[in-house]
């Protein structure tokens, strides 16, 4: 079983081989068409799709495209079906000339994926041209004396047509003493030789006219005549001799109209006039008498037209030099035209794509061809782009390039990009030609938008309008069109406590942010909240942003005096004893703001008094103290007024109302002066005033002891909260006696107030401050007179 396998997998694998060596050696073949000129246009040439193999959906959906070098539309593609057909008439000799075969190149360009097939047009010949002598009557002198055999060279006829159509024979009308040999260049040309066949007498037969026929090989076969005028002469026995056979030349294509070329010499031995050579060509086609010029009596070629290395690389001329008697001999000059740089590089563009979407991955942008008409290296080219662009140039079959992204493009960075493409050949001194492409880059929302600012503090002032505009955000977006579109908006604030929604609102389209209501710097100094920009693209993208709000504090609070009460109850009265020195602390003003910064900065001065002098009032902590001694002239009561004014603008002020009772000591007890005694009723009150006193003393000890009591237990209870007076019932708020920092004051003071309510008898203790050494330094005497003390007031 073994031994049979292996043979026929064998087989089978050299099947396979041989079946890909055949394709490989028909892709590498150009796919060829026929077609004979004058073909009409619209003519069925084959159908495309067969050829290659590929449906017809297949074939228009990859892009499929005609190019060739020639930029001729002679094919037209249908895409419908595939089909190729002629788009116009062909004229075989107007294409290619005497060049055979004459092919027509093209190219299949195949986009999607990038694919090229080679491809020729071959223009087959019709017999459509007669030949045509240029001159339509020859003329020969024949020496009688030429013996039979003797050839002369007869103008050749020129034929258009190529292969079988082309020039193939001569004829002669029919005569006795002459005939036609027809004789092969060597180069595809004939040309005729008329013989000798007996010898002239030109006493019988002076001169011969005959008719020259020139035939083509067509079918039916087109033919051309000339008159041939033959003069029989006397004897010329020396012809002329050229001193070269042949004369080979190289002559660059950018030679000057009118230089020469080269210079042919001839010589006859003859004398006279059968010694005087003249120098023309001999049958030249059109192409060379167009191209060339011979001086008849010197032989120097000069050119009479510009070279053109592309379009001819080689002339065979024949020169004749005949002399006066007839004779004439020939010579070859063959001139070949050397290539100069004189071309450059042709860009031909097949296919462009613009814009480009950003971020995309390797992308062909264009798909050119690249040209050169020179030869050897002056037609081998090198093609480049700037080294600072993101893309490559990838070289293809057949001179074929294509431009392709490098990396992805970021269109934040460039919108567009111009991309010279340079082409330079390889000659000397070198060509080149450049070709600009503009590529555009479509935008793709990949930048989210972004905050000039990562937070931004706003200051408002309290008090504001409703609606105020108190700042604006601002956020750019490096995207173009609707992706650069920012919104903005207020993002759910952090604190669940903070009434943002009813606080600040913001204008989607400008991030101009609002005050919705009135702030209250004494209720709300501060808050934050995150703002949002989104953009418009799809899917979107959005960025944030912290916004702090301080509200700076207006002078809308006027100061708030503590101490004394000025609650409109009982005035509270000072007692400053006689004895007290000049700068005697009679009591301190204790008077707070509820603004901040300056605006809560206090100065004290005393508005009224009723003895100017006697007291003043410190300006910066409220302190009253006496501003001289006192004396026995001095009045017993006295009222006086204290103006709290802040340093905000404009200022806000207070007043507050003292009154001060001068005492001889704080033993004395103080009644007050009644307004109107009866004299008859002095002696009845005495009694009663001993009475009372008498009671007062006994309680106000008994009250000493509790009130000691109950102010060290009051002590230890401060230490947690700092100094405060617990007071069980009272008018005066318990949170209003703690003060620290307040105000102007420079020290933190606590004081304790204890007020009785429910009788008539106030009791009022003023402590000094809890630390006392921040107190100015006072001496001894006014330590001692600043002791607490208790002052009974009836009324």
């Amino acid at each position: 079983m073994e031994a049979r396998v292996v043979p026929a997998v064998q087989r089978r694998q050299v099947l396979f081989l041989c079946v890909f060596l055949g394709m490989s050696l028909a892709g590498a073949e150009p796919l060829r068409y026929f077609v004979a000129e004058e073909t009409e246009r619209g003519t069925f040439l084959t159908n495309l799709a067969k050829d290659l193999g590929l449906g017809v959906g297949e074939l228009r959906a990859r892009g499929t495209r005609i190019v060739s070098d020639q930029n001729l539309p002679f094919l037209l593609l249908n895409p419908l079906t595939a089909d190729l057909i002629l788009n116009e008439k062909l004229d075989r000799e107007e294409l290619c000339g005497p060049r055979e075969p004459c092919v027509l190149p093209f190219q299949l360009l195949l986009e999607k994926p990038f694919q090229i097939f080679r491809a020729e047009l071959r223009v087959r010949d019709i017999n459509d041209h007669s030949p045509v002598f240029l001159d339509r009557e020859i003329s020969l002198k024949i020496l009688e004396s030429t013996t039979p055999g003797a050839a002369f060279l007869l103008e050749s006829a020129q034929d258009s047509d190529v292969g079988t159509n082309s020039l193939s024979n001569y004829t002669i009308s029919p005569n006795a003493y002459f005939h036609i040999n027809v004789h092969d260049s060597g180069e595809g040309n004939i040309y005729p030789e008329l013989v000798l066949n007996q010898v002239l007498d030109r006493e019988e037969i002076p001169e011969f006219s005959l008719t020259l026929t020139a035939l083509d090989g067509g079918s039916p076969p087109r033919s051309g005549t000339a008159l041939v005028r033959i003069l029989v002469l006397d004897i010329n026995d020396n012809a002329p001799d050229f001193l070269q056979s042949l004369y080979q030349v190289q002559v660059p294509e950018n030679s000057p109209v009118g230089s020469i070329v080269v210079s042919v010499s001839a010589r006859d031995l003859d004398t006279g006039s059968n010694g005087e050579i003249a120098y023309a060509f001999s049958y030249a086609t059109e192409i060379i008498l167009k191209t060339f010029q011979i001086n008849p009596t010197s032989g120097s070629l000069h050119l009479k037209a510009e070279l053109d290395y592309e379009a001819i690389q080689t002339y065979t001329l024949t020169i004749q030099a005949k002399d006066g008697g007839g004779l004439s001999g020939k010579c070859t000059v063959v001139v070949e035209v050397t290539d100069i740089n004189d071309n450059r590089p042709e860009l031909l563009l097949s296919s462009l794509t613009s814009p480009i979407a950003e971020n995309s991955s390797e992308t062909v942008v264009a798909v050119f061809r690249i040209r050169d008409r020179d030869s050897g290296n002056n037609g081998k080219t090198a093609c480049s782009i700037q080294d600072d662009l993101p893309f490559i140039l990838k070289p293809s079959v057949e001179n074929f390039y294509t431009l392709v992204t490098e990396k992805p493009l970021d269109r934040e960075r460039n919108t567009e990009y111009n991309i010279t493409i340079t082409v330079t050949d390889l000659g000397t001194p070198r060509l080149k030609t450049e070709h600009n492409i503009t590529v555009l880059v479509s935008d793709v929302n990949d930048n989210a938008p972004a905050f000039t600012q990562t937070s931004y503090t706003l200051f408002v002032r309290e008090n504001n309008s409703p609606a105020l505009h108190i700042g604006s955000v601002s956020a750019t977006d490096r995207d173009s069109g609707s992706n650069a579109q920012v919104t903005y908006s207020l993002l759910p604030p952090q604190d669940p406590h903070l009434p943002l929604s009813s606080l600040v609102s913001i204008n989607a389209d400008n991030g101009h942010l609002f005050a919705l209501r009135s702030l209250d710097y004494e209720a709300l100094q501060a808050f934050e909240f995150r703002v949002g920009a989104a953009d418009r693209g799809s899917p979107a993208l959005s960025s944030e942003a912290l916004v702090r709000v301080l509200v700076l504090d207006a002078n809308d609070n006027s100061p708030f005096v503590l101490y004394p009460l000025q609650n409109g109850s009982a005035p509270c009265t000072e007692l400053v004893p006689r004895a007290a020195e000049p700068g005697y602390l009679v009591t301190k003003v204790v008077a707070v703001d509820g603004d901040s910064g300056q605006n809560a900065w206090l100065s004290y001065q005393l508005l009224k008094a009723t003895e100017p002098g006697l007291f003043g009032v410190w300006a910066h902590n409220g302190e009253v103290r006496t501003a001289r001694l006192l004396s026995e002239r001095d009045a017993a009561k006295h009222r006086l007024v204290v103006l709290v004014k802040d340093n905000g603008e404009p200022p806000r002020s207070a007043t507050a109302t003292l009154h001060v009772l001068l005492v001889d000591g704080f033993s004395q007890p103080y009644l007050p002066l009644p307004e109107a005694v009866p004299v008859q009723d002095q002696d009845d009150s005495l009694t009663v005033y001993l009475v009372v006193a008498l009671a007062s003393v006994s309680s106000l000890f008994l009250l000493s002891v509790l009130l000691f009591v109950a102010v060290r237990l009051c002590r230890r209870s401060r230490a947690a909260s700092v100094g405060r007076c617990s007071v069980p019932e009272g008018p005066f708020p318990g949170h209003l006696v703690d003060v620290s920092h307040t105000g102007t004051l420079s020290q933190s003071y606590q004081y304790e107030v204890c007020l009785t309510g429910g009788s008539r008898t106030n009791e009022f203790k003023f402590l000094k401050p809890i630390i006392p050494n921040l107190l100015p330094q006072s001496t001894g005497r006014e330590v001692e007179e600043n002791r607490p003390f208790q002052n009974n007031l009836g009324f």
